[in-house]
């Protein structure tokens, strides 16, 4: 049996309790949607290590849910780091299991990794996280509940 030739490999460092078969072959689902070529490897991690990453590659000194690495080399599309613990809190707060976060948390990052930007593309990149959201039967996307919350805060 051939193997796959770009794999999507996840290291779960984190506490939470992750099945990786079924979030690598989500992510390989997404990312054949996204034509997105090269081998993609996955880190759940903790929060410390999130923080430590933003400051080290974004400059800011605070933890995060998910970044994205996209990478310039042949055959390998780039890297996706989650935080765990941000992960299994947002599942609780939104009643869903861990595995259908970590599932949000992958696609938005995979979207990164595929060039979409929504800080700067005007809401390309939204319209194309709420389409495959719907495709593979996922929960609110992860941009609409950042505006909401952004929009509830001005609201306040």
């Amino acid at each position: 049996m051939e193997s796959e030739p770009h794999p999507i490999s996840i290291e779960n460092r984190s506490s939470a309790r992750l099945a990786r078969g079924p979030l690598a072959a989500f992510a390989g689902k997404v990312r054949t949607a996204l034509r997105l070529k090269g081998e993609v490897a996955i880190l759940i991690t903790s929060s410390d290590e999130l923080r430590r990453l933003n400051r080290e590659f974004r400059g800011k000194d605070k933890p995060t849910d998910v970044l994205s690495f996209p990478s310039d080399l042949r055959g390998h599309a780039g890297d996706i780091a989650i935080s765990g613990e941000i992960a299994a809190e947002r599942a609780r707060q939104c009643k869903l299991t861990v595995t259908e976060e970590t599932k949000v948390l992958i696609l938005h990052g995979l979207l990164h990794l595929a060039g979409f930007d929504h800080e700067t593309d005007e809401g390309e990149m939204a319209r194309k996280e709420q389409s495959l959201r719907q495709r593979f039967g996922l929960t609110e996307s992860l941009i609409a509940r950042t505006n909401g919350h952004a929009k509830q805060k001005v609201k306040r």
